[in-house]
Order: C-alpha cells, then sequence, then structure tokens
C-alpha cells in the first residue's frame, strides 16, 4: 500500500470556505463570527498537533455551530479521531465530508485510510475507484487490494495496464509472479503477451516473458517458435539463443548449440545460473559426443572468474563420478590453473584420480608439496606415504605416515588408512613386528566400525 498520507491543509484555504460562508450574513456579524470562527478554528489545529485530539475535538465542534456545512471541519474531526483510533467515528465524519464535498480528492482518502487501518479492503476497493479519477496513482493502491481479497484476475489485468502505461514496477512483477504461480492465469498472460509483441515487435521483454511462461509449462515447441520470432524480429538478442540453443541440442545440432552457447556465455545480461545450466547441458551433450570436447573446454574460460562456481572442478566431479578419471584429472588440473589459491578438495580429488590409475610419482611430489602448504592436514601425508609405499620408498614412507598420524582427529576411516600403510612401510623394511602391530591395529578399528 502507499505510505500513508499526512493530510496538510493550508490555513487560507481553511478560512476562505469560512468567508464565503460568511459572506452572506450582515457586516456586523461578519467580524464578530469570523474572529471566533478562527480561533476556535487554530486552536483546533493546535490541540492536534500536540496530539490533545480530545480538546481539538471540543473546539471543531464549536465551528461547526458557526458553520455546520463546512465540510473541511468534518475532514478535520476525522483525522482527530482517526488518530485517536476511534474509526468508527472518523469513517463518519470524512463520509460527512465527502456528501458536502465529492470533488475533494483528500476527503474520499481519508475514507480510504479508515478502511486501510480496519483492514476493510473490499471497501478500500471502492473508495479508490473514488480517488483515482482525482489521482492516477491509487491504480498501484488498487492492484495491492485486489491481492489481498483474492481478486487476482483484476489484478492481473490492472498490472498489465500499468505495465503498459507507466513501466514495470519490481512490486507488482512480483504480484504477477505470484498470481502465474496458481497456473490458471497462464493462457491470459500468454494471450496478453502476444498482443503486446504484436503491437510493438521491438519490445524484447515480452518475447523473454512468453518463452518462460512456454518453458515453464513444458511447452517447448511454442518457445521455439516465440524464439525464433525473437531472433527474427530483433536478431542481436541474446535470449533467443537461450531458447535455441536447447532446440539445437535436442536436434543434435551440435555446431549451432556451440554458436548459441558461445553467445550466451559472452553475454553480461544473462544470469549466471542460466549460463551455469547451459554448460551442464552441454557438458552432457559433449559426454555422448566427444568431437565437442574442445568446445567445452574454450567454454570454461566464460567462468574464469566466478566467485560463485569453480566450474572446472565441478566438471572434473562430473567425470570423477563417472570413474573416467583421465578426464577428472584434466579439468581438476585447469581449475588449479585458473586459480590463484589451493582449493583443498580439488587437491586432494586430483590425487584420489592419480591414485586410481597407479600414477605415484605425480601423487608422491604432489602431496609432499602440499604438506608445506597445509601441514596440519592429513590426508596429504596419507597420500604421500602411500605413494612412495608403492614406490618402494619405505623409509620416507614410514617417516611420513608417523609423522601425519599426529594430525588424525576423529576420522577412524582415516586412522585405518594410515595403519595400514605403516604396516606396509614396515613390512618392505623388514619389520615384521612393526608390520603386525599396525595391521592389528587397523583390524581392530575395523571391527569397532563396525
Amino acid at each position: 500500500m502507499k505510505k500513508k498520507w499526512a493530510f496538510i491543509f493550508v490555513s487560507s484555504v481553511l478560512l476562505c470556505n469560512a468567508t464565503i460562508v460568511l459572506a452572506q450574513t450582515e457586516p456586523e456579524e461578519i467580524k464578530v463570527d469570523g474572529d471566533k470562527f478562527q480561533d476556535l478554528f487554530y486552536e483546533s489545529i493546535f490541540q492536534k498537533s500536540i496530539e490533545n485530539y480530545d480538546k481539538s475535538l471540543v473546539a471543531l465542534e464549536q465551528c461547526l455551530k458557526l458553520q455546520p456545512n463546512n465540510s473541511t471541519i468534518y475532514f478535520e474531526m476525522g483525522k482527530n479521531y482517526l488518530y485517536s483510533k476511534d474509526y468508527k467515528n472518523a469513517y463518519s465524519a470524512f463520509e460527512h465530508a465527502t456528501q458536502i464535498d465529492s470533488n475533494n480528492k483528500w476527503f474520499w482518502v481519508g475514507l480510504y485510510d479508515v478502511c486501510y487501518e480496519t483492514k476493510d479492503f473490499n471497501q478500500a476497493i471502492n473508495i479508490v475507484n473514488k480517488i483515482i479519477p482525482f489521482d492516477a496513482e491509487y491504480k498501484e493502491d488498487l492492484v495491492s487490494l485486489y491481492m489481498a481479497t483474492k481478486q487476482q484476475d483484476k489484478a492481473l489485468a490492472l498490472i498489465n495496464e500499468l505495465n503498459e502505461k507507466v513501466g514495470k514496477t519490481e512490486r507488482r512483477e512480483m504480484y504477477k509472479m505470484e498470481i502465474l504461480s496458481e497456473g490458471k492465469y497462464e493462457n491470459s498472460e500468454a494471450d496478453n503477451l502476444k498482443v503486446l509483441i504484436d503491437k510493438n515487435p521491438k519490445e524484447e521483454s515480452n518475447y523473454i516473458a512468453l518463452i518462460f511462461l512456454y518453458s515453464n509449462n513444458n511447452e517447448e515447441d511454442k518457445a521455439q517458435e516465440v524464439a525464433k520470432k525473437l531472433e527474427k524480429e530483433i536478431p542481436e538478442s541474446v535470449w533467443a539463443q537461450v531458447s535455441l540453443f536447447k532446440n539445437y541440442l535436442d536436434k543434435n545440432d551440435g555446431a549451432n548449440a556451440v554458436k548459441s552457447m558461445n553467445i550466451v556465455l559472452a553475454s553480461t545480461k544473462i544470469d549466471s545460473k542460466i549460463k551455469h545450466r547451459i554448460l551442464n547441458e552441454f557438458l552432457l551433450f559433449a559426454n555422448a559426443s566427444p568431437q565437442f570436447v574442445p568446445d567445452l573446454d574454450k567454454a570454461i574460460d566464460y567462468f574464469k572468474n566466478d566467485p560463485k562456481v569453480n566450474v572446472a572442478k565441478e566438471i572434473g566431479k562430473f567425470y570423477h563420478n563417472k570413474r573416467e578419471w583421465e578426464k577428472a584429472i584434466k579439468y581438476y588440473s585447469l581449475s588449479e590453473k585458473n586459480s590463484s589459491e589451493v582449493d583443498l578438495e580439488t587437491s586432494l580429488l586430483w590425487l584420489q584420480a592419480n591414485t586410481e590409475l597407479k600414477q605415484f610419482e605425480p601423487v608422491a611430489k604432489k602431496a609432499m608439496a602440499l604438506i608445506d602448504t597445509y601441514p596440519a592436514e592429513p590426508q596429504f601425508y596419507y597420500y604421500a606415504g602411500m605413494a612412495n609405499n608403492q614406490l618402494q620408498l619405505y623409509k620416507k614412507a614410514k617417516d611420513i605416515l608417523e609423522m601425519g598420524m599426529d594430525y588424525v582427529v576423529e576420522n577412524k576411516n582415516l586412522e585405518i588408512n594410515f595403519n595400514i600403510q605403516l604396516g606396509e612401510a614396515y613390512s618392505g623394511l623388514g619389520d615384521a613386528s612393526k608390520k603386525e602391530l599396525y595391521f592389528n591395529k587397523a583390524n581392530q578399528l575395523l571391527k569397532e566400525k563396525k
């Protein structure tokens, strides 16, 4: 709703009203009654200003005795009653003012204020419709009142009218989303958008809204038709490419899909969430069509400076989950290349993927380098020890693992793995008793885990 109005009337206007009435009396009476009226009126204004509403009302009652048909006095009484939260008398006073003078906007606003305070929104709608001929901005209030009284059809019609005449607002768009989420109004909204497109074929936002409307209803064919029309009318529109991209993928047209994708990813108009969705869809496509993997790699460059999502890392995890270790390593390496800081998770995933491929020399080398950066991270000691065991560097493995064991805290799986690797190291060193000691510890931990 609009911010409540401060009803300010210029004293000269009020006095002018009083003079009109007094002009019909005898000259000698004008001065006496006029002075008295002025004194009483100013007293009411003063008392209201210091929140003595009862005293203000007493003065106004005296004013009425002098000028019983003065609409302004009823209006002032309405304000005092309203401030006193005496809503019944406030409504009556404002209503009396409108009956005397129906052409004063502020008298109707007073009635609206009472309805608003008492949450009588249905009556408020009737009042606001009286105000709108004086002030069209109150149509904004009418939208909110329609929403409050569940008259979404009227609200939607008025929202569309205002959007076209005075432009969109955040509040109206929020209301519109709420209305359209119910589903039953989507057809009328689609019709409205079609009309707007026909009236102004160069207005991009209407195409976009219609594309999203159809897409949300899984009417992809209709969405594609609108996208093609948008591309024809506004060739430079990047939003047309968002929709066309999906169409190209569905038709297995990789070459055109790449063109649309690159246009979208390069645009500053498109939200990052949409860009990520497009890249994910292309990732699935490229996984089934390996000839497009180089295009996927190029697309990652668009996300280099994205602070929210490390795209190369996420693609690496995609291949990791599919146990395609070489591809996973490739994207983990690209992720690290694009980042100025060491990412703990990416490093551990890289170590695991290389371990799966039995590439122990790079694992040992990288794990030792990471220990220098993260001296309290036990998993790097584990990978360094395990890799050195596999390289038959048992003494080095033992020293690293014993050092790293001190950092293992409340991680039973990792503790088991440390003990197994220490057993392997001592086995390689020919120390059978230590070998049995650590293997037995690992077995005991496994039993406790069960």
